[in-house]
C-alpha cells in the first residue's frame, strides 16, 4: 500500500521510459513489472485462505500412564497390576482450512516438509462443512467400537472367551445366503454347533473352504430355523458367509479410557495391549518404551491404517525405540524408519504380545522386521 509521499512503481517506471534520455530499456521495464507482478502473487499466497489440509506427526498416548486426573485406562470388574514401561498408541495432527486459518504459504512449507503431508480439503472431510462433521461423528463412532473390540480381543487372547449376541445386519450382495439369512436373525449355531461368541463364529468359517455349504442355526421371530447355503471368496481367496454381523459382548469387565481427543479406530492395537498388560502380573515391559500402530478386530487380528510415517516420526519424537506396524502396512515402513526407531511387523495381537514380552527380556534377535515381510 501506498501513500501520497511514496512514489507508485508502475508510475516510475513509465516516467523513466517515456523521458527523453531512457534510464532503462523496454525489456528492463517488462521485466521490472512482472517482478513486482510476481511479488504481489506471492504476498497474496502467503496471506490469503488456503483450501488444504496439512497432516503431521501428532501427540502420542501412553495406554499405561496415570496423571493427576487419574489412569488412562482404567479397568473396573478384575484385578490389576501395576505396569513398567509405557505402551504408546501414535496418532497423525491434522489441521484444516475449516478450522485452522491457513494459508497458501503454509501449505507450500508443509510440501516441502520431510514431516507432513498436504491435501485439498475435500479429499480428507468432504466438499462441505456437513461432510465434515459427518466424518467426525464416523471417527468418533470408530473410537467407542475399536475400545469394545480392543477389550474382547485382549480377554481373549489371555484365555477369557467372551460371550455374544449375533445378529446379521446386512446380507451382502453376491452372497449366497442372499433370500435365506434375514436382517435381524440371531446366528446361534453352525452345523449343529452351538456358537457362543464371535470367535466361534470366525473358528466355524476358517474350517472350510470357497464354495463349501454351512447349515446356520438362527432365530427368526422367536423361531429356530436351519439355513443352508455356500461360503463365497472375500477377494483374497479367504471363506466368508458374506453377510455383515452386529455382535453384542456381554463382557466381564468395564473399561474406561480417558482420552476425548483422538478418534478413529488406528489405535486399537495400543489399547489391546494396555489392557493385556494391566490385567497380567507379569511384567511384560520391563521398563521398555515401544509405540505403535493398528486396528484390532474382536477376533484379534491387526489391521492396516494410514499416515504410518508420520506416526513412526511421533514415535521417535516422544521417546521410543521400538514400534510396532501392522504386516499391511510394511510396504510403506521400509525406507521411512526414523533413526533410532525398530519396527516390528505384527498380524495379530499374538504377535504383538510375544514382540512387547521379548523386548522387555533383551530378546529381540528373531523378532518380524517389515524388511523382511515386505522384501
Amino acid at each position: 500500500m501506498t501513500d501520497e509521499t511514496t512514489p507508485d512503481p508502475v508510475e516510475t517506471f513509465n516516467a523513466l521510459y517515456e523521458a527523453d534520455e531512457p534510464v532503462v530499456t523496454r525489456r528492463e521495464r517488462v521485466m521490472g513489472i512482472s517482478g513486482l507482478t510476481t511479488s504481489a502473487l506471492v504476498a497474496l499466497m502467503v496471506i490469503l485462505p488456503s483450501p488444504y489440509a496439512i497432516g503431521g506427526p501428532g501427540p502420542t498416548y501412553d495406554t499405561l500412564s496415570t496423571t493427576d486426573d487419574g489412569a488412562l485406562v482404567t479397568i473396573s470388574g478384575a484385578e490389576t497390576y501395576e505396569p513398567s514401561g509405557e505402551l504408546r498408541l501414535t496418532t497423525v495432527s491434522v489441521q484444516d482450512a475449516g478450522s485452522t486459518f491457513m494459508t497458501m504459504g503454509s501449505v507450500l512449507r508443509g510440501y516441502l516438509s520431510g514431516s507432513q503431508y498436504t491435501t485439498p480439503r475435500e479429499l480428507v472431510f468432504g466438499s462441505t462443512e456437513e461432510d465434515a462433521e459427518e466424518a467426525e461423528q464416523e471417527s468418533a463412532e470408530q473410537w467407542v467400537t475399536s475400545q469394545e473390540a480392543a477389550t474382547v480381543a485382549a480377554l481373549e487372547a489371555l484365555g477369557t472367551e467372551v460371550s455374544a449376541t449375533l445378529t446379521v445386519a446386512q446380507v451382502l450382495s453376491g452372497s449366497d445366503a442372499s433370500g435365506k439369512l434375514e436382517e435381524g436373525d440371531v446366528i446361534l449355531a453352525v452345523d449343529g454347533e452351538d456358537l457362543d461368541g464371535f470367535t466361534d463364529l470366525a473358528d466355524a468359517i476358517a474350517g472350510h473352504a470357497v464354495g463349501d455349504e454351512l447349515t446356520v442355526t438362527v432365530d427368526r421371530d422367536g423361531e429356530e430355523q436351519d439355513v443352508t447355503f455356500a461360503l463365497v471368496d472375500d477377494g483374497t481367496g479367504s471363506p466368508v458367509m458374506g453377510i455383515l454381523v452386529d455382535p453384542e459382548f456381554d463382557l466381564p469387565i468395564d473399561v474406561e479410557v480417558a482420552i476425548d481427543t483422538v478418534g478413529g479406530p488406528s489405535a486399537g492395537l495400543m489399547f489391546t495391549l494396555g489392557i493385556m498388560d494391566l490385567l497380567t502380573e507379569d511384567d511384560e515391559l520391563n521398563g521398555a518404551l515401544v509405540a505403535g500402530t493398528g486396528t484390532i478386530s474382536s477376533t484379534g487380528q491387526v489391521g492396516a491404517i494410514g499416515g504410518i510415517d508420520l506416526k513412526m516420526l511421533g514415535a521417535q519424537r516422544d521417546g521410543a525405540e521400538w514400534f510396532l506396524a501392522p504386516v499391511d502396512n510394511c510396504d510403506e515402513v521400509v525406507g521411512h524408519i526414523p533413526d533410532g526407531l525398530s519396527v516390528v511387523a505384527v498380524e495379530d495381537i499374538d504377535d504383538a504380545y510375544d514382540a512387547i514380552v521379548a523386548i522387555g527380556a533383551g530378546q529381540t534377535d528373531d523378532l518380524p522386521t517389515c524388511e523382511a515381510v515386505a522384501g
